[in-house]
């Protein structure tokens, strides 16, 4: 039987920026490369952002609080998708004191763990919380192999049901023969109606269920171009 774990979709965050009790501590011994700076200002590889990732899970896999992690990871990944939130952790004009206290606030409101919180202060320390979206793509990818777990997009025009996502999660289990599916779900109202399922590597498979391919596909198979229409 497939195991459904569906993503959150939406994460409301409102900081002032206000000073906040800074997470207990909870050492986290990382040997990471260290920042490499250029006209560009600091970037980050596929490699690096795995190295950073295989740390976190490395950590959350000792302290058997996977799930829960990979759960702070969404979060995290929610908060960051806001432009002005990574612009903020952007600017080299922003102090690390501020960076840390909306770490803070963050940690605070999303009721991350606390090695969670530890981890994004690493990030504040090494100038990388700029590229989090790596890091959690490449988490995701460590978390996947060490438990087995297929991750497939589903996007639709309303919300589906939970027991049609479960059956989603059945076919693509049989398709990939994956121990566990994990569904993400997007919303988009281009589709018109039905789905379509992004699954594999880089979201390397693709199966589209939607009105808008099948009025495509009429579309390309007949020819409306003498056809003209009353006034």
């Amino acid at each position: 039987m497939a195991s459904l774990r569906q993503t959150p979709t939406t994460l409301s965050l409102q900081s002032n920026f206000l000073p906040s009790r800074r997470v207990g501590t909870n050492p986290m011994t990382l040997r990471l490369p260290a920042p490499r700076r250029g006209a560009a200002g600091v970037r980050m590889s596929a490699t690096v952002a795995a190295t950073y990732a295989a740390a976190l899970a490395d950590i959350a896999k000792s302290n058997n609080t996977l799930d829960s992690t990979s759960a702070d990871i969404e979060k995290i990944e929610q908060v960051f998708a806001d432009k002005q939130v990574l612009e903020f952790f952007s600017n080299p004009t922003v102090g690390i004191d501020k960076k840390r206290q909306f770490i803070d606030e963050i940690s605070k409101s999303s009721a991350l763990q606390p090695h969670t919180a530890n981890f994004l202060n690493i990030l504040i320390d090494a100038r990388r919380v700029d590229a989090i979206k790596d890091i959690v793509k490449a988490f995701e990818a460590a978390y996947n192999k060490i438990t087995g777990t297929e991750t497939a997009v589903v996007s639709s025009v309303v919300q589906l049901e939970s027991e049609h996502l479960a059956q989603i999660a059945k076919q693509v289990q049989k398709l990939t023969g994956a121990k566990n599916v994990r569904i993400k779900t997007v919303i988009d109202p281009s589709l018109v109606a039905g789905f379509t399922i992004r699954y594999g590597t880089g979201g390397s498979k693709y199966i589209d269920m939607s009105v808008k391919k099948q009025l495509e596909e009429i579309a390309a198979q007949v020819d409306l171009s003498d056809i003209q229409l009353a006034t």
